[in-house]
Formats: C-alpha cells, structure tokens, sequence
C-alpha cells in the first residue's frame, strides 16, 4: 500500500480529526510532564489559578495579595477543573495547569483537520491538521499554563465551522445546526479566554470574503439571533461579576495597563520590526517549513478557489493585525496558523514547482541546522557531560527533519517528505523539551530552591515553619513553588524571618544588608546550600543561598 493510499484511508469520516488531535497530544504530552514551571506569564496564570481555588473566589483574579486585571478568567477555571479532577492546588504539580493547553491544542489540531476536509477534500484536511499539530510554535504552547494554545483550539473550531458554512452555501446545501454551534461557542469561549482576539480574527475574516466576493448574504445563515444569546450567555455573567466585585476596576486595568500598552508601543520591551512574524515563520512552522514557498505559491495562483479564498482571508488579514501591533510576541499569530496550515497541506495535491522545492528545501535545512545548534548551545552554556546523549539525539533528529524533507521534496516526493520531516521533527521536539531542557540546572532556579528546601525539610508545604522570605530574586515560578503566603522582602524583612525561626532565600545582592540586620538581632546565619544560575527572565546571572531560621530565645527577646 502506498503512502497516498495510507493517507487517504487514514483521512475518511472523522479519522483525520482525530488523527490530528493524536499528533498535537503526542507532540505536547511528553514536554508537560517533564518541564518545570516557566516564568513568567505560565507561573502567574497557574499561581492566580491556585489561589481562586485556595480562596474559593472564582471571580476575582490575584496573583498573592495583588490583583491581576490583565485577561478574562475562562483559561483559570478550566485550569482549576483540571486541578481539581487530577491534582490538589496545594501540591502545585504544574502539569495539572497544563491540560487545558494541551486540549487546546488538540482542538486546534482536530478542527483544523475538519475545516480544511470541507475547504479541498479528506486527505488535505488530514494534512492541514497534522501540519499544525506538529508545528514546534503550538507543540510548544501545548505544555505552558496560559491562554494561547486554549485560544488557538477555541479560535481554530469557529474558523473551522465558518469554513464548512461558507462551503456549504456555495454548494447551495444546508449548514449544519451543529456547524453553526460549534461556530458560536468557539467565538464564545475564545473571547472567555482572550477577550476580543478570536472575535477579530472571525470579523476580519468575514469583511475580507465579502469584499473578496462582493457578496455577504451567505453571512445571514450563521443563526445570530441564538447566536448571539449563546455568546451573551457565555461571557456577560462573568462579566458582570467581576464589574461588580471590583466596581469596574477590572476593565480599566484590562484595557487601560495591559491593552492600550501594547498598541501604543512594545509592552515591557516586547517591540519589534514590521515583518516580525514573517521572519519567524520558517521556524516555528518546522517541520513543515518545507512547504511554506509552495503555500505562498498557492495562495497567489489558486486564490480564485473557494478553499483557498477561504485561508487567505482569514490568514492575511489576523497575520497583518499582529505584524502591526507594536508589541511582539511569538505565539501572537498563532490564532493564524491554521490557515498556514491549510495552504500548506493544499500545496501537496500537485506537483511542486522547480522554485518552492529549492526554497522550500534550504529553509527546511537551515531551521532544522539552526535547532540543532539551540540544543548544542544549550548543553554547552548550562549542562554537563551527562546531558550529551540528549543533545546529541535532539541534534541529529532536527537536523535529519531538516535534510531528510529537503532530500525527499527535490526528488518530488512531497507527501513523503512532509510525513518524514513531520515524525522526526515531532521526536526533535520531544528530546529538547522532554529530555535535553529540564536537565539543563542553571536555567530552573525555582526549581532547584524548592527542591533544596524539601531535601532540608524547611519547606512549610512539608510542615516546616513558614512562609519563606525570599529576597532579590522574585519570579513567579518560586511563589508557585513555595506557595501563595511566600514572602517577598529586603534584606532585613530575610533577617526578621530568620529571627523567627523561618527559612529565608537570599541573593547575592542583597547579602550584606541581611548579614548587617542579621547582626544587629544578634545573630549569625546557617547557609543550607547556595543555588547559581541564570534568570532567563531578565538574563541576570544569580546566587541564591538557602538560610535556616534560628528563632531568638524568649530572653533574648527582651529589651
């Protein structure tokens, strides 16, 4: 059996769906067990989640005693229904956070395929969704606690079910109730998650096919009275909750310290270029960086095709937004990354061209050369000997993703070199985000503190005396870690801790005001061990060392 009867098999009724949602979980699932909690945006979701479940608020959104007004709540409750179903908040086992991103990128996976079936046939959909489940950027926002992959899965369902009702109407057939539903709770549900994103990406997507047809009566057929009921439904009670309980705070602090920041410039010096995006493309669409030239080449000489109408207006249109924004982050075009998708798996139906095979080939080289050295990289700055089977197994499967599509695309074998690349670049990422990365110490200092206080048993989750006083160094990921009380000090607020019988974390900086107030309470420290590394956060090497509390006996306590 060839491999094009494979795939078409492998693509009837819902098996390319499914399908698909098995590559994005066989992608994600190892890199969600094995990475520890990241800072920043992960540890603040997940901490703000554990809190509402430790307070029973499931209105109001805080990160320790600070209100975090910045995105809707829908990614917090499904993380705390994860936490809740498989873990315990006071564990913190970071990887109950996660499931909700991992579904999120099935979803997008699974949805991808199904629209992409409607838009070319069966076999392009099983590619489409495969393509995007693979993809290094959503494989990767699989295994972190935040909102992207979970927008990416809503976002992908309504774009996906707005696909199959615009091809319907232009079969003139029915659209299914279903179709429509899952249109409208997937616009729902992406706006509960991320506020407006998902609702411009639809939006935009229907104003460029009217304008693209100079037609929109098909648009009255997507059920809005119900629709929009349902849309209501799902986000106003919450809405309204979180007005009343902060007497309109929230929305002040959502659009005026997180949302207008990052249209008037780059948001916490996250700016960059026009063509941003663009350029980071071959990358994060590895393995199938390989087909991006042929994607570009359908999209301009199959453009009067429905199907492939259909990707343009929604990718250019979501992809231009993001390249205009003056804020720049990676995974901000990753609600368009379907319809990359499609065109990609699109491009496989004919022969390539002379052209897109060469640069289609080169790119497919060079990303997977340029992953080979990240991993080479890595294990030389921050790992050991004993990290050197991982990186050399990650070396060699990104770079043969990278060679091996390239060999196989030149020799016209397109389906086949997508199929290739696709397994050896899933198993890539899986040996960089599963084996070589957590094993790279001085990268997950949280990490390494929270496992020096259990081996000393002073950490107060086990029982000892607490909270912690952690000073010069404040990401995230510890106060995940240590737990919400986990305090946040000086110098002298570590040397009061002491005092008080309680650990304290102290960074090189900030030594000698802890060493002095220490002293003027009579005092001499215990250091337990002494943690160095690098904060990837801000780039700052680190010196954290790890002190016992030595209470002052009741005597010494007097005047």
């Amino acid at each position: 059996m060839t491999l094009e009867s494979r795939l078409d098999d492998w693509s009837r009724g819902w098996r390319a769906p499914l399908f698909a949602a098995l590559v994005a979980l066989i992608a994600g699932l190892p890199g969600l067990f094995a990475m520890p909690p990241l800072d920043r945006d992960e540890s603040r979701f997940a901490q703000a989640t554990a809190q509402m479940i430790e307070t029973g608020d499931y209105v109001v959104i805080r990160f320790q005693d600070q209100p975090r007004f910045k995105k809707p709540v829908g990614i917090h409750w499904m993380q705390a229904l994860s936490v809740k179903a498989l873990s315990d908040a006071e564990e913190r086992r970071i990887w109950a956070y996660r499931i909700p991103s991992l579904l999120g990128a099935m979803l997008a996976a699974a949805a991808c395929a199904w629209g992409a079936a409607a838009l070319f046939d069966p076999r392009t959909g099983l590619l489409a969704g495969s393509i995007l489940g693979a993809t290094f950027l959503l494989s990767s926002e699989a295994f972190i606690a935040k909102t992207d992959a979970a927008l990416c899965g809503t976002t992908t369902l309504a774009m996906a079910a707005l696909a199959r009702i615009y091809i319907a109407n232009l079969k003139g057939e029915p659209s299914s109730k279903w179709t429509k539903l899952a249109f409208w709770l997937g616009l729902s549900l992406a706006a509960l998650i991320k506020g407006p994103v998902g609702l411009l990406v639809a939006i935009f997507a229907l104003i460029a096919l009217a304008l693209w047809d100079r037609k929109a009566g098909w648009m009255k057929d997507l059920g809005w009275t119900w629709g929009l009921i349902l849309f209501a439904a799902i986000t106003l009670p919450w809405a309204m909750m979180i007005t009343v309980a902060t007497d309109g705070a929230f929305w002040g602090a959502a659009v005026g310290a997180d949302l207008a920041p990052k249209l008037a410039g780059g948001q916490e010096g996250h700016a960059g270029p026009f063509g941003y995006h663009t350029l980071l493309a071959p990358l994060l669409s590895f393995p199938a960086t390989l087909l991006l030239p042929a994607a570009l080449v359908v999209g301009w000489t199959k453009r009067d095709e429905p199907g492939v109408r259909f990707a343009l207006c929604w990718l250019i249109p979501t992809w231009l937004m993001f390249e205009l924004l003056p804020t720049k982050l990676v995974h901000y075009e990753l609600p368009a990354y379907g319809a990359l998708a499609m065109l990609m798996a699109a491009a496989v139906r004919e022969p390539l061209g002379k052209r897109s095979r060469w640069i289609g080939g080169a790119l497919s080289v060079l990303m997977g050369a340029l992953l080979a050295a990240v991993a080479i990289y890595g294990q030389t700055a921050f790992g050991t000997a004993r990290d050197l089977v991982w990186t050399v197994l990650a070396a060699l499967l990104a770079l043969g993703a990278g060679v091996a599509g390239a060999f196989l695309l030149l020799r016209h074998r397109s389906a086949r070199a997508l199929v290739t690349a696709g397994v050896l670049g899933v198993a890539a990422h899986i040996a960089l985000t599963a084996g070589l990365i957590p094993r790279l110490e001085p990268l997950f200092l949280s990490r390494d503190l929270a496992e020096t206080l259990d081996a000393a048993r002073l950490s107060p989750r086990a029982g000892a005396p607490g909270p912690v006083a952690v000073t010069g160094y404040a990401e995230p990921s510890l106060i995940f870690q240590l737990g919400t009380a986990t305090e946040l000090t000086d110098g002298a607020g570590a040397a009061d801790a002491v005092a008080e019988g309680r650990p304290a974390i102290v960074e090189a900086r900030e030594e000698k005001p802890f060493r002095v107030a220490l002293a003027e309470l009579g005092l001499t420290a215990r250091p337990v061990a002494v943690v160095e590394g690098l904060n990837y956060s801000d780039g700052d090497q680190e010196r954290l060392t790890v002190y016992r509390g030595e209470r002052i006996a009741p005597q010494e306590e007097q005047p």
